[in-house]
Formats: C-alpha cells, structure tokens, sequence
C-alpha cells in the first residue's frame, strides 16, 4: 500500500484547466475563478448524487434577488486571495467508482452547467427545464460527444490517469486521498447581511 496522499481535488483541477484550455465550449470558463472541493457520501450505494456545480450568483450574475417580501444575497466565497464565482463539488468514493467513461462526462457535466458568461450563475436553456434542456439524457449524450472530441484533442492522458481507478484502487495506488472540503455559502437576507 502507498504510503503518500493523494489530492483528488488538485487533480481534478488540472484536468478541469486543462479541459477549458483545450475545448472551445469551455474555454469561457476561469478555472481560477471556480474552486474544487469534495464531500463525502454519507451511504455505501452507488446511485446518487456524483458532482454539483454550485453558482455563486443569481440570474445573469445578480447578486441578489427578490423572493416573495425579501431581497436576499449569496454569502460570498473567497479563496486564496480571490472571490470565487462557483463550487465545483464531487462526492466521494461515489464519483471515482463511476466507469472511465462515467467519471468524465460527469465532469464535463458539471462543467458544461457554468454560465458562457461566466458570471457567477448556471448556463440556462429555454423552457421549464432550463438546466438539462428538457432531458437529462440528451444532455449528457452532448457531454459524451464533447468528452470525445476533447480526447481527439490529443489531451495529456496523465492528467487522467486517476480516474481510471476505482477510490479503493486509487487508495491502494496512490495512497489516502485528501482533498479541500467547504460548506456551501448560504443565502442571506440583505437586512440581515448588513
């Protein structure tokens, strides 16, 4: 068994760079901008939540908005010296037992949900469903394509290589994994911000 650590969260952060340099749907993104945390996935199942993308900001990067009586704001989040427009979280070992396959458009997934104007706020379709375009499934056949062609792209491999390991895998490889955890900002009411 390895005996060093191993910080997923850096290294999803390269790959995450290295993704927005490379691919012309994502280069919008400040990968500087967004930082990378983890969480640990309180249940031993396979199906649930993988990955979020938590927006920092309102519609069209407001920030603040009016819900019902009351004005409310986002507590702002900054990170080795810079304020921070999204939370890129992924939910251990649940992500890294996903296939190959799986981990990567669930990267690209999340990525994809940052907004062109890269503003603080999430990427909106038309209609009701305004996050996945009326079918989840539709959007991640997109992600899957883009994952394609970014492989094509002739993307460094060893920024990868990880995810190609299941967490107990990785673990015995590479040794404990470690990573940044944040609490998620909480949205705050503007009389009670002041």
């Amino acid at each position: 068994m390895a005996s060093q650590s191993f910080d997923f969260c850096d290294a999803i952060r390269q790959f995450c760079t290295d993704v927005c340099l490379r691919h012309p749907e994502f280069r919008h993104i400040e990968m500087s901008r967004v930082v990378v945390t983890f969480a640990q996935t309180r249940s031993p199942v396979e199906w649930g939540m993988q990955a979020k993308l938590t927006p920092l900001r309102f519609e069209r990067g407001s920030l603040t908005q009016r819900r019902g009586q009351q004005n409310w704001t986002v507590q702002r989040l900054f990170h080795q010296g810079q304020e921070m427009f999204y939370i890129l979280t992924f939910y251990l070992p649940r992500f890294l037992n996903l296939s190959y396959k799986e981990k990567l458009i669930t990267v690209f997934h999340e990525l994809y949900h940052i907004s062109p104007a890269f503003d603080g706020d999430i990427r909106r379709f038309e209609g009701s469903c305004y996050m996945h375009t009326g079918s989840q499934a539709s959007y991640d056949q997109q992600m899957e394509k883009y994952v394609k062609q970014y492989l094509r792209m002739r993307a460094p491999a060893n920024l990868r290589t990880f995810m190609r390991y299941d967490f107990h895998e990785l673990r015995r490889v590479r040794g404990s994994v470690v990573g940044l955890r944040l609490p998620i900002p909480r949205l705050i009411r503007l009389e009670d911000a002041a």
